[in-house]
């Protein structure tokens, strides 16, 4: 076993075994780089992914390609979960090179951490208009030992474009006086923008690959709360509608995989994140709120019951996510044959099958992923059935099939307990809770709160909080998202109980950031603490991804901080954030 064995990352663990001597990040893999003076190979992934999986077994479990990495290179494992501010950096020099990324994302780094190459899945042979693992390798190798000052000079430039690509997209706008109604003009032409994207037919945007959008559907429901945009409102609603109807939802267990392959939301890509389930079921509460829409009121429900089940620890904190594959196949969990429905159901398989879209073909590879094809009215007709004795009989299916799944080998769970993730899932249940009114939500979520700030916080004395947790430690100083999501959080649960303490806790944390994050010339928050020190740049991240962007959280917490506490210095630097944020914005 290598040195990954000593770590408590399920994905580190994963690797302990390979015959690659690997390091984490930690320096003594530097101290060793500048020593031998050799370039780092750092491999950056996550233990969900499914081409994670495949390069490990394909290449850093062969002999042959293990020698040659310790033979040329010091390497080192990243799990992205564990250090998003390391996955930034080289996943901006990976897109600089390449105009994409992904993972697994390998990079390799002269011995002071500066990126010279970058780039994702590479396979054993050539293949896929690629290079195979080898042949880039010892092209790297040779570049480096060779010409060795073009890489240096490579490696600079860079790092260089990526500090630069922050501060551009801010330059000179603190500066600017914006014209009354400037922001409003802003967010019309973005509406305008998405309405342009708007899958009319499959709810979403665009095409294939799909994935939720939610921070562009929050957009259109807050768009609908301010300007009454019916039509805003109404996607929001369908979407989410084409999303529990399709197959990226579990029509078994409940919860959303991460992206469906094709437009239809039909067949997922079966891992499932908790902050992907976090921010839906925040977005359908409050969509839930304007609609009333029962569909989504179900789903709300199955999801959270689904959360409990599979990814809440015995403490109240929540894990970070199922993996695709089980026995090796990516979705064997989760697809059903016919015959299996048939025999577990009997007489009643033919209307479960017919709702739910399962054929003897199957509609994926040979067998099925449920979902609903056709509208419950319209199958209780089909089969001379009332639509509440259709859903009693559907319900009773789906308990009967879901048994039975629970007696097949599970997907992996990476159980490490994230603060950012835990956060935005403690919202969600504050939302949750919100819409329904439902008591066990407010417990589940004043649980979880109570369970990360006894277990996360690093500093009594000043808040600093830690990022990860896992076996009863908690490590890695926490980043902006960590610290943005939490005072969201107990900003949620102090509008919940209008209990004091959750305010000054919100507001103590909120100081914090502004002294150790805060950049005075941008006024921009940095994703990293000033105290840290083991990264070759401070970046900030100033766009929504598949979570909200650290800084537009702080803005909307120094908003609400603003209003609690008639601190108006808050309001001041918000406005100034969101100012300084336009040039990106309108791009």
């Amino acid at each position: 076993m290598n040195r990954l064995q000593y770590e408590t990352s399920p994905y580190l663990l994963q690797h302990a075994n390979n015959p690659v001597d690997w390091y984490a990040w930690r320096p003594e893999a530097f101290e060793r780089a500048k020593r031998e003076d050799k370039p780092i190979l750092v491999s950056i992934g996550y233990s969900t992914c499914h081409w994670c999986h495949v390069m490990e077994h394909e290449s850093f479990e062969d002999r042959d390609v293990a020698d040659f990495m310790n033979t040329h290179f010091i390497n080192i494992k990243v799990d992205r979960e564990e250090r998003p501010d390391v996955d930034q950096i080289y996943m901006e020099a990976c897109q600089a090179i390449q105009g994409s990324g992904g993972w697994p994302l390998n990079c390799f780094l002269t011995p002071d951490g500066k990126p010279f190459y970058a780039g994702t899945y590479y396979p054993p042979m050539p293949a896929y208009n690629r290079p195979s693992w080898f042949q880039l390798m010892g092209h790297m190798i040779r570049q480096f030992n060779e010409d060795r000052q073009k890489v240096e000079e490579q490696a600079d430039y860079l790092l260089k474009m990526i500090q630069r690509s922050d501060n551009n997209l801010m330059k000179d706008r603190l500066q600017v006086e914006k014209p009354a109604g400037h922001l409003r003009v802003t967010v019309d032409s973005i509406y305008q923008s998405l309405k342009k994207q708007f899958d009319e037919e499959e709810g979403g945007f665009g095409g294939a690959p799909k994935f939720p959008g939610t921070m562009n559907l929050r957009f259109l429901l807050n768009y609908h709360h301010f300007t009454g945009d019916e039509q805003a409102l109404a996607h929001v609603r369908f979407s989410l509608r084409k999303m529990i109807e399709g197959g990226i939802y579990d029509q078994l267990g409940g919860g959303f995989a991460r992206y469906a392959v094709d437009k239809a939301w039909l067949v997922p890509h079966f891992e499932k994140m908790l902050y992907d389930n976090a921010l839906l079921v925040q977005l359908m509460a409050e969509t839930y709120q304007l609609t009333q829409d029962p569909l989504l009121l179900q789903t709300i429900r199955e999801t959270l019951t689904f959360i409990e089940r599979e990814m809440m620890s015995p403490e109240g904190g929540f894990y970070a996510a199922l993996d695709a594959d089980s026995e090796g196949e990516e979705g064997k969990f989760y697809v059903w044959d016919k015959a299996e429905i048939d025999a577990a159901l009997g007489v009643e398989a033919a209307v479960f099958n017919d709702f739910y879209g399962v054929s003897t073909a199957g509609n994926w590879e040979g067998v099925n992923i449920l979902n609903r094809p056709r509208p419950l009215d319209a199958v209780a007709e089909a089969h001379g059935m009332s639509t509440a004795d259709l859903e009693d009989q559907l319900n009773k299916g789906r308990a009967t099939l879901l048994a039975l799944r629970a007696k097949r080998i599970r997907p992996g769970l990476d159980d490490k307990i994230l603060l950012n993730w835990n956060a935005l899932m403690c919202r969600a249940y504050v939302a949750a809770y919100n819409a329904t009114g439902e008591e066990a939500y407010r417990e589940t979520a004043l649980r979880n709160l109570h369970f990360l700030l006894d277990n996360f916080v690093k500093d009594p004395q000043t808040g600093a909080l830690y990022h990860t947790y896992k076996s009863g430690k908690a490590t890695y100083d926490a980043f902006l998202d960590d610290y943005a999501y939490l005072i969201d959080a107990l900003l949620g649960v102090y509008q919940m109980t209008f209990e004091p303490r959750y305010l000054k806790e919100a507001a103590r944390l909120a100081e914090l950031v502004l002294k150790e994050f805060l950049d005075e010339s941008t006024k921009m928050f940095y994703f990293t603490s000033s105290r840290q020190s083991d990264i070759p740049i401070r970046r900030k991240d100033l766009y929504d991804s598949a979570t909200p962007s650290g800084n537009s959280t702080m803005v909307h917490n120094l908003l609400q901080l603003n209003i609690a506490l008639g601190t108006s210095n808050y309001q001041t630097l918000a406005e100034e954030q969101v100012f300084g944020m336009l040039e990106a914005v309108e791009r």
